[in-house]
């Protein structure tokens, strides 16, 4: 039994001490550069268009949203309220 316990507790560190994800699944911006016929090279570290742009620009290439960005579970897009002028 106490085995059994200390298996499961083992268990349950190793996945709750895990790595995270890897750092281009969280920068929603890629810098892409063509390395020639065909090739490219995607840089996806950037948080921002406006991070992403003066690098791109420099080595001759451009930004571009990531395919690979997973945008956290808690940062849903909501509508801003309206406000409604209250009677008076």
């Amino acid at each position: 039994m106490i085995r059994t316990i200390l298996v499961a507790a083992a268990a349950l560190a190793s996945v709750s001490f895990s790595p995270r994800h890897a750092e281009a699944s969280e920068a929603p911006w890629c810098a892409v550069y063509s390395m020639g016929e065909e090739a490219v090279y995607w840089d996806c570290q950037y948080r921002s268009f406006e991070e992403c742009r003066p690098v791109a620009l420099a080595e001759r290439g451009w930004c571009n949203p990531s395919p690979y960005y997973v945008a956290p579970s808690g940062a849903e897009h909501r509508q801003p309220r309206k406000h409604r002028a209250r009677p008076q």
